[in-house]
């Protein structure tokens, strides 16, 4: 059989996988990646699917993690074809009563929005801010690096101090209900945050909701919600362009059936075809972990209490996404909501708790909650002049989904759209419906159409991610790591699994100094 031997491979081209391949490529390291798909971007890709000039993102479109990310910052993508767009609003939330929240691109513009409809509000909300600006670098650094992260908490603790430090660390578990009731008076502020902590699968009303919420309607607050220019594809192809000017070879429609090992170590991968690749040093798998231990390693013994920690691996639930080209712009009852490039609707404060409630005891929610998508408002490229591209995805409890059920639920989430916005299937050119089974038809990683490669809830982060006692990219065999979102620090678009795990893999060779000297300044410096 046709065989070739590298220094590393690695396995999959999600964002983390492509992030991975630049690290070792920094490093002068012989890589190949290999995807089974025949792009590269995993679940960061977009087509027209719709109708022709109408570009849709298939699967995620926002990146306010990207932006920030100090790792995707620093590869400087830019120079490799990547330009960001903003939306002039970052997002609202929409009620069915013609009331919107907006999160604004300037704080104080959302503050007075805020302040309008309780008096206090807007100062608290830019309290809150100042509070984000304070902890920012440190908290972004101890999000991305391997767990613990003890050079940057140790950063964040001397900016909070004593008291503080225990001020965040009850915000790291406060429910973000509660948060909203803590803070604010009126229901806007409430519904921005609920709305930003729904991107997870993290109910409402569970310890560590508010921080995802806080995170993320901070992070739009300081970066927006940037789209790449021309479709999310664009991030995934300058990612690959960089890669390969490193020298990095990328193969496409190149699927790994096994990663091989001899006296617990992972020697190489064998694929699909029947070829082999040899790796003398590290082989990174950007896949969830449940495939990387219980299909790539069948045949390898690997350690009894990892297996049955994987039999509880607890994934996030399914989402249906519908794509629409649209002939004109969104017809909103609520006139904020036309600048937004992301739009929260279906659901007041309350019907977030019954929506979450229905997750949880697997019904089908009669009333979803929906995360609505303006692309051609954020990036006028993706749609002819005066139309709009756009889309909206809901979660949906595991099971079946396909025939009736799937339609049923299609309907409810039109409905939902058509409440906040009448006449908007008078305005459809085309619909494209993507189920569970589809999106995980489209990237392996997508099992049964969960987005995060795994829950995003407390007993399942940190240490406990992927199973218990790990936390880190290393593996049980040597010279493999996990490079997936079921990595700490997990879903998102932040490339900060594939980066640890290429950091593990270049430090067990003492080949870090190298990449520091390569991007001396960069995150690199930072987060080591």
């Amino acid at each position: 059989m046709p065989h070739s031997t590298v220094d590393a491979v690695v396995i999959g081209a999600g964002p983390n996988g492509l992030v991975a391949a630049n690290a070792l490529g920094d490093a002068d390291w012989d890589v190949v990646l290999v995807e089974a798909q025949d792009d590269v971007g995993g679940a960061v890709r977009s087509a027209e699917v719709t109708a022709p000039g109408y570009v849709n993102d298939l699967f995620s479109a926002f990146y306010p993690l990207a932006a920030a990310s100090p790792i995707i910052r620093d590869l400087h993508l830019e120079q490799h074809g990547l330009a960001w767009r903003q939306a002039p609003d970052v997002l609202s939330h929409v009620l069915d009563d013609g009331r919107a929240a907006v999160l604004r691109r300037d704080p104080a513009d959302t503050a007075a929005g805020l302040d309008a409809e309780a008096a206090g509000d807007g100062e608290a909300w830019l309290e809150m801010y100042d509070g984000w600006q304070r902890v920012r670098d440190p908290l972004l650094d101890a999000l991305f690096t391997p767990f613990p992260p003890v050079a940057a908490g140790a950063r964040m603790l001397r900016r909070l101090g004593a008291s503080g430090g225990l001020d965040f660390a009850r915000l790291a578990v406060l429910p973000v209900r509660r948060l909203a009731e803590e803070r604010f008076r009126g229901q806007g502020a409430g519904l921005l945050l609920t709305g930003n902590a729904l991107h997870s699968d993290v109910p409402p009303d569970a310890a560590g909701s508010g921080v995802f919420g806080w995170l993320l309607a901070m992070l739009g607050q300081d970066v927006g919600f940037p789209v790449p220019e021309g479709g999310a594809g664009r991030l995934a192809q300058a990612l690959r362009a960089r890669a390969e000017s490193l020298g990095v070879e990328v193969r496409t429609g190149a699927e790994v059936t096994e990663v091989t090992t001899s006296a617990d170590r992972a020697t190489g991968v064998r694929m699909a075809d029947g070829t082999s690749i040899a790796a003398r040093h590290a082989v990174l798998a950007d896949v969830a972990a449940p495939a990387l231990y219980s299909r790539l390693l069948a045949r390898h013994r690997l350690p009894a209490k990892l297996l049955r920690d994987l039999e509880r691996f607890h994934w996030d639930n399914p989402t249906i996404k519908l794509n629409w080209a649209l002939e004109r712009p969104v017809p909103w009852t609520a006139r904020e909501a036309a600048g937004s490039g992301t739009v929260h609707l279906g659901v007041d404060d309350h019907g977030f708790v019954d929506f979450a409630a229905d997750l949880s005891t697997r019904r089908d929610p009669e009333r979803p909650f929906l995360l609505f998508g303006q692309m051609t408002t954020s990036d006028p490229t993706r749609s002819p002049e005066g139309t709009e591209s756009a889309w909206a995805y809901t979660h949906v409890p595991h099971g079946d989904w396909s025939g009736e059920r799937l339609d049923r639920h299609v309907e409810r989430m039109e409905q939902a759209v058509e409440r906040v916005a009448p006449g908007f299937r008078d305005i459809q050119l085309a619909r494209h419906v993507q189920s569970p089974g589809s999106l995980e038809a489209m990237d392996a990683n997508l099992v049964d159409g969960a987005v995060n490669a795994g829950t995003s809830a407390l007993h399942q982060q940190l240490i406990f991610r992927p199973v218990p006692g790990l936390g880190r990219p290393e593996t049980p065999v040597e010279g493999l790591y996990l490079a997936g979102a079921s990595a700490h620090p997990g879903g998102g678009v932040h490339g900060a699994c594939g980066w640890n795990a290429a950091r593990a893999a270049l430090a067990h060779q003492g080949r870090t100094g190298r990449m520091r000297r390569a991007l001396a300044s960069t995150a690199w410096a930072r987060l080591t």
